[in-house]
């Protein structure tokens, strides 16, 4: 049985984040998605890039899949989106609204806008934070943006979990990446 579910299709760094935190994590590619073979799971997890063919080839499987998507958060799973490190993106297979727009990597302030325990991303709040991009629409709540306003963590509820996403280019704290693990449920993709 996995904690988290990281969706790639290739070995990454970020695997070696939730060993080092104890966190079990299992890398699956996205055409498993909503098959029977994909292991419950409390988190899903899809990497910074996900839409950049450069990096990835994951997008089809994710696109294809937005009912699973919704049906692991529904019942109690908490999906975690990075950046998809694209011009411009819109997340038509989230049951949210949601678009990004990319900005070559920059540093600024944390600011805090709702108290969230999704704040926990970052280690330090007082500190600044590199960012690929924000998000030019969201219905979720926004928690962190940037020093011009614009969101760069938001969080949406929908059902008994939640999807979380961020443009914030940081590896996550470890108290996030526990609060992730604590705060779901175990739910089949």
């Amino acid at each position: 049985m996995n904690d988290a579910m990281l969706i790639w299709d290739n070995p990454l760094l970020f695997e070696k984040l939730f060993k080092e935190h104890g966190i079990e994590c299992q890398r699956i590619v996205s055409e498993s998605i909503g098959t029977p073979f994909t292991p419950a799971c409390k988190c899903v997890i899809i990497p910074t890039g996900f839409a950049n063919k450069e990096y990835t080839k994951i997008l089809p499987g994710i696109e294809k899949n937005a009912k699973s998507f919704e049906k692991f958060v529904r019942r109690g799973g908490n999906l975690v989106i990075f950046s998809p490190l694209v011009p411009h993106y819109k997340y038509d297979w989230l049951p949210m609204e949601l678009e990004y727009v990319q900005q070559q990597q920059q540093v600024t302030p944390v600011c805090k806008t709702n108290d969230h325990e999704a704040q926990c991303l970052v280690e330090d709040t007082c500190s600044e934070v590199e960012f690929d991009g924000y998000f030019s629409k969201t219905d979720g709540d926004i928690v962190f943006t940037s020093d011009e306003g614009n969101p760069l963590l938001v969080v949406k509820k929908i059902g008994e979990g939640r999807i979380i996403a961020t443009s914030i280019h940081e590896f996550p704290s470890d108290k996030f990446l526990k609060w992730i693990i604590e705060t779901a449920k175990m739910s089949k993709l």
